[in-house]
């Protein structure tokens, strides 16, 4: 008997709704990032992407533990000189709390070819308290 692999058609992708309220981010994004690459997936197969769909509501609500708030600094850099911008956890939740879980899930998603980084990256969606009713809306009309 050999080994089952499944085929690009046998592959379905299923929806999962997260309610990020009261859940501590390292936690959360962690199950966030096994669902996309497809761990929680019987047919998990590691060179085959069969990860699922995710949308996370109430991002703006996730808990913070420790001194992360006020320690923790987002760097990126804009490629002119002097570009570095730094930007504070406190600040980046006031902006906007979807980029924090959408930085923390990304970062523990695997970065090779074979995972497709980019496709698991764009199969989570994060919705604000103020958009949850449409999103509710949008999956019950699939």
């Amino acid at each position: 008997m050999s080994t089952y692999f499944p085929k690009e058609g046998d592959i379905a992708r299923k929806w999962f709704v997260v309610d990020a309220s009261g859940l501590p981010l390292g936690r959360l994004a962690s199950r966030v990032a096994r669902i996309l690459m497809g761990k929680e997936n019987p047919k998990y197969t590691p060179f085959i992407d069969t990860g699922d769909h995710v949308v996370i509501i109430n991002a703006e609500k996730i808990k913070i533990t420790g001194m992360k708030a006020d320690q923790k600094v987002y760097h990126r850099y804009t490629g002119y000189p002097g570009g570095l911008r730094s930007e504070e956890m406190k600040k980046r939740m006031v902006r906007k709390p979807e980029l924090v879980i959408e930085d923390a899930v990304s970062r523990m998603l695997p970065k090779n070819k074979v995972s497709g980084f980019r496709s698991q990256e764009n199969r989570h969606r994060i919705i604000l308290e103020r958009l949850k009713r449409a999103v509710v809306w949008l999956i019950a009309k699939r």
